[in-house]
């Protein structure tokens, strides 16, 4: 066996998995860098801004204390390992910097901040689903005006068509199951806010749904632990190839994934493993 199943496993991970095994292993299994974009970038700084806001009290949160908060967030990613990565010059730096402004005043348009009754903040849940640990991280953990949880997510890029939006909920419904089992209370309601086209997706989690969810871990990662035995993680071509950082050393593109291992490292130098 080259690799041991892992032990923990997140929602992304999870996903990561079922897109593309071969991908999955570089990052998860290999602990290959896994280099910023400005896309996670921005989401990334997007959400500490986000953050800053909903920490304070509600009556303090004005629009020009989100302002406030925005560019504390831009001063931290500025001085971070993401944004020297990406070497983005003055031109590029000031457009990233404008577009998380403009995406973090979006959010004012989608609620009212004042009627959110904060539980968590970046909350970080894990539980022992089966032979496994499940592990996530919450956006903003909430109660309703009834009292019920609400699990909320914020999300930078564009809402999904129709078609797919179901797909797109499937990290929520995780998270509300690590909220059953932690917290001894499913969410009522969870909800994806995309901030750049200002919609909101939620779904009413059932305890159909949530106790499926712990039979989809263990069938994962079982399908995890085959791989590992077998060492067969093929790669899985799809439209996430175009932004796969591993491209270079997987076989869908003339790739040796045998030389992934030595050469990242020295490709994606300065960053950190996933």
């Amino acid at each position: 066996m080259s690799h041991r199943p892992p032990t923990t496993l997140s929602p992304s991970r999870i996903e990561s998995f079922l897109s593309c095994p071969l991908a999955f292993r570089f990052a998860s299994l290999d602990g290959l860098p896994d280099p910023p974009t400005e896309a996670t970038t921005k989401g990334s700084l997007v959400h500490r801004a986000l953050e800053l806001f909903m920490e304070a009290p509600r009556g303090e949160r004005t629009p020009e204390f989100l302002d406030g908060c925005t560019e504390t967030a831009i001063a931290e990613f500025h001085d971070g390992p993401e944004l020297a990565w990406l070497s983005l010059d003055e031109t590029r730096l000031a457009a990233f910097d404008d577009d998380a402004r403009s995406l973090a005043r979006n959010y004012l348009t989608m609620e009212d901040p004042d009627s959110i009754e904060t539980v968590g903040l970046e909350l970080r849940l894990e539980a022992e689903v089966g032979p496994v640990t499940l592990r996530g991280i919450i956006d903003r953990l909430e109660r309703d005006a009834d009292g019920r949880l609400v699990v909320s997510d914020y999300k930078t890029g564009r809402t999904p068509p129709p078609a797919y939006q179901k797909k797109s909920m499937s990290g929520v419904h995780f998270y509300a199951l690590l909220c059953r089992e932690r917290l001894g209370e499913a969410p009522a309601s969870v909800r994806l806010l995309f901030v750049r086209s200002r919609e909101v997706l939620s779904a009413e989690p059932t305890e159909q749904a949530i106790s499926f969810l712990t039979t989809r871990v263990t069938a994962v990662h079982g399908a995890i632990a085959t791989a590992c035995e077998r060492d067969d993680f093929r790669p899985k071509k799809s439209a996430l190839c175009r932004s796969c950082a591993y491209q270079r050393w997987c076989p869908e593109f003339g790739g040796d994934p045998a030389r992934a291992a030595e050469e990242a490292p020295v490709v994606y130098a300065g960053v950190a493993p996933r």
